[in-house]
């Protein structure tokens, strides 16, 4: 089995900063990308960035600029650094990744809080 352990969420002003951290741990043969969604109370849940194994980016038009995604593969672990933010970020953020076992899986963390407010 694989866990995927989030951590860093919390409240924080509009124009504030946070920092999300993900880790990967369990049976793992490899990582095929990571990424961060979130979801918003009546909402669906969304990409917010995602980074594949060679570092290739993408990020949701939202947050272009103010979000940065970023993985070490030796960990097996993705962060998420957040700035700028709005109190339209508020939502529980899903680390989500793509893991290589005897086929690849998909795995989702439980999710962590983030709430801008002021």
């Amino acid at each position: 089995q694989v866990q995927l352990a989030e951590s860093g969420g919390g409240l924080v002003q509009p124009g504030g900063s946070l920092r999300l951290s993900c880790a990967a741990s369990g049976k793992i043969f490899g990582i095929n990308y990571m990424g961060w969604y979130r979801q918003a109370p009546g909402n669906e849940r969304e990409l917010v960035a995602a980074v594949t194994s060679g570092d290739s980016t993408n990020y949701a038009d939202s947050v272009k600029g103010r979000f940065t995604i970023s993985r070490d593969n030796a960990k097996n672990t993705v962060d998420l650094q957040m700035n700028s933010l709005k109190p339209e970020d508020t939502a529980v953020y899903y680390c989500h990744a793509s893991i290589r076992q005897a086929k690849v899986i998909g795995y989702w963390g439980r999710g962590t809080q983030v709430t801008v407010s002021s």
